[in-house]
């Protein structure tokens, strides 16, 4: 597995088009189709991911044998210590590989080099592979939350987090 930090338009585009694959095949039968299309319009876009990455947010493109197979998208918040886990998506092919667990790691290096001691992240509680993956990484459940999104629709998600050891 490699992992690129996106920069270019190019990475912006692929991880653009990686969302709608994967959320298309993913969340369409827990959200619905609508859904699904607003929010890869309103987060998942080429022109939402260029803002998130201008406004800080890091997105890692994930391959394997030098195909694009998924993405993570990370916000650090140095002031509370704390790194938000935002998106961590693969292609349907490629999950139960293995994949997430080293992406996780790449992501505890990452956070261990900033002084972030949490990591935390919210996951649609009905969406439950990804959440007993995660528990099996080390999150637990620590809350839940209703957030209004727009247009009528809602996320309804578990928030998980993960302590790591203390940064050196």
């Amino acid at each position: 597995m490699n992992i690129v930090e996106v920069h270019s338009g190019n990475d912006v585009e692929t991880v653009s088009t990686l969302a709608k694959e994967i959320w298309s095949e993913h969340f369409t039968p827990i959200i619905g189709k609508a859904q699904v299309n607003y929010m890869l319009e309103k987060f998942q876009s080429r022109e939402a991911i260029r803002q998130q990455i201008k406004s800080g947010s890091i997105y890692l493109l994930v391959q394997q044998e030098r195909q694009n197979v998924g993405y993570a998208g990370l916000i650090p918040d140095s002031k509370n210590s704390s790194m938000h886990l935002s998106k961590l998506y693969l292609q349907k092919a490629v999950r139960g590989q293995g994949l997430a667990r080293e992406l996780m790691r790449y992501i505890e290096a990452l956070c261990q080099k900033q002084k972030i001691s949490r990591i935390w992240l919210t996951v649609n509680r009905h969406n439950t592979i990804p959440i007993a993956a995660y528990e099996k990484m080390g999150f637990i459940t620590t809350s839940e939350t209703v957030q209004d999104i727009g247009a009528g629709y809602v996320m309804d998600d578990f928030i998980m987090e993960k302590q790591l050891s203390s940064p050196t």
